[in-house]
């Protein structure tokens, strides 16, 4: 991993949100949440039945306003808010009292919540927006007051606001309107991304299939088809050469395929669970072909997870699960109970109201998701390109993670409906309660051995929620515990010297039980993942000369046609 990569690797830790969370504020529009609602109006009933805790913050923050005019506070910013670590903060005194003043104001407001003493929901709603709001009013964001923006007024004559009034009139104009986190020709795909040689031998309407081409001598019977999320683009899985799961796998014997789904658009409204079950199955069914193999290893990530996991399931319901030789999920969450913040902010009638929104267009636009993504964690994925952009006036750096993330794509209305039914009934973790072409979803039913990924600070899919996936599987499960967020955990190469990953021998029923016993091992995940389907994917056997077979003919080189379309 690159210097640059190493310093975007927090940044990419926040590409990461509740799902459903995401599904829903996609549609009504992340500001909808800062504004006046029933927990606003809560809070300050709340506060009105406390006036003395009221009083007694006001006194405290005047008293400390007033040390900080004198210049006597000692208020001061985490040692890790990497907005305040220029010296300036410290050393030039009206900065200090800019930033002191600042800490005063949010510190008493973040008070004034555990005042109220609201309930849970409430106050997780409240911290939201309140947490929000300060982030926006830091002074490192204000051009006035961040140091480096004025050493730069000093070093260009002013071109920096310039140049920064440039790019801010450029993100403007179309959405998501945020500032642009990556240059859109940073990368090309099939070049610098998703660069991984191989061959397109399969195309329907709702996906293409790709055959990686061999570069081991021998390669194992068992292919081992990646199942991407319906979420962006699928090269995910095949980042920058150097960073490519799919590249590395490939180098370590395995035959691998993997999923390109289709870019909806209106016409594939009605695409739902049962659309997307019968791709993965055809998929399943041109690997057992082209290989000669009995059986397909899985692999899915985050929602992919989610509809592979309801199709091994249909295949059990139907006697069929000796056609999967193993499971392997990587951030996906099937049991959703104690979601925590998210849970806390989304309503069923919110979720109700943005499922009809989403059948009224047609689909769900990946350029609201990105925006929602990227106001659910505003100093990461906003206020620092802020500054760097239009405070500054410079260009975002090259960093395959965030190109991909802003690579979106829609979500069929169909599809869309039935993950937030899915999320807000938890039905996944209640046998029977969800279907799969016809069949009833029963996870203690898929007996296959699984391999279950999470990462220490993922937001979207909590790593709580997906160990609880080793109670919900009926087979033998490995639990692997990544440092890093949702992206980072799966993008997670060899080399890279502060990745680490935890195991344990036994799967006990809770996570804290499961934390308590695991072991740490430093380095990436992915050799003991290699090692793991080695086990499982049968003999080795020569390398296939040729793509593709009798019914699945080769089409067009990978990463083949619907990667590149918006």
């Amino acid at each position: 991993m690159s210097t640059t990569h190493h310093d975007d690797h927090d940044h990419a830790a926040a590409v990461g949100a509740p799902l459903d969370l995401l599904l829903t504020d996609a549609v009504r529009g992340p500001l909808q949440r800062f504004l006046p609602s029933a927990s606003t109006l809560r809070f300050a009933a709340g506060l009105a039945q406390h006036p003395r805790a009221v009083v007694g913050r006001v006194r405290g923050l005047v008293g400390e306003l007033g040390e900080v005019a004198l210049g006597t506070s000692q208020a001061a910013p985490d040692t890790k808010d990497r907005r305040f670590s220029d010296e300036a903060w410290n050393d030039n005194p009206l900065l200090r009292r800019a930033l002191q003043s600042y800490l005063a104001l949010s510190r008493t407001a973040e008070a004034l919540i555990a005042d109220a003493e609201l309930g849970e929901t409430d106050e997780l709603r409240v911290r939201a927006a309140v947490g929000n709001a300060s982030d926006a009013l830091a002074p490192s964001n204000n051009p006035l007051f961040n140091p480096r923006a004025l050493r730069a007024v000093v070093d260009t004559g002013g071109g920096n606001f310039v140049q920064g009034l440039r790019n801010l009139t450029r993100d403007l104009a179309s959405a998501p309107r945020v500032p642009t986190m990556v240059e859109a020709d940073a990368f090309e795909v099939g070049e610098t991304v998703a660069a991984t040689p191989g061959t397109v031998v399969a195309r329907t309407p709702v996906f293409e299939l790709i055959q990686y081409t061999p570069t081991t001598k021998t390669v194992r019977e068992v292919p081992l088809l990646i199942v991407p999320p319906t979420i962006n683009k699928y090269y995910v899985v095949d980042i920058s050469p150097g960073r490519s799961l799919v590249e590395y796998l490939v180098g370590q014997g395995h035959q691998v395929f993997a999923i390109s789904w289709r870019n909806p658009d209106v016409r594939h409204a009605a695409w739902d669970f049962d659309t997307y079950g019968e791709a993965i199955l055809a998929a399943m069914a041109s690997t057992r072909r082209i290989t000669g193999a009995p059986r397909t290893a899985m692999m899915a990530l985050c929602s992919g997870g989610i509809l592979s996991s309801m199709v091994i399931a249909h295949l059990a319901a139907r006697g069929e699960l000796d056609t999967v030789a193993a499971s392997v999920l990587s951030v996906a969450v099937l049991d959703q109970e104690d979601a925590g913040l998210p849970g806390a902010l989304l309503t069923p009638a919110a979720a109700e109201a943005a499922v009809a929104a989403s059948k009224a267009k047609g689909y769900l636009d990946g350029r609201s998701l990105a925006e929602v993504f990227a106001w659910l964690r505003p100093n990461d994925l906003i206020w620092n390109y802020w500054v760097e952009s239009y405070l500054l006036g410079r260009s975002p750096k090259p960093f395959d993670v965030l190109f991909w993330n802003a690579d979106s794509t829609r979500m069929t209305a169909g599809l869309h409906a039935d993950f937030i039914d899915v999320a807000q009934r938890n039905a996944l973790a209640d046998p029977g309660a969800a279907t799969m072409l016809g069949s009833p979803i029963d996870l203690g039913a898929i007996d296959v051995d699984s391999y279950i990924t999470a990462g220490e600070t993922d937001h979207l899919c909590p790593w709580q929620n997906c160990y609880a996936t080793t109670g919900l599987y009926g087979g033998e499960s490995r639990f692997v515990l990544s440092t890093s967020g949702h992206i980072a955990s799966i993008v997670n190469p060899p080399g890279n010297k502060k990745a680490r990953f935890r195991t344990a021998d036994k799967h006990p029923p809770t996570a804290e039980e499961w934390l308590a016993e695991s072991e740490a091992t430093e380095g990436s995940w992915w050799p003991d993942l290699s090692a793991w389907l080695h086990a499982r994917t049968g003999d080795e056997r020569d390398a296939p000369q040729a793509a593709g077979g009798a019914e699945d003919p080769p089409l067009d080189p990978a990463p083949g046609r619907y990667v590149h379309a918006s």
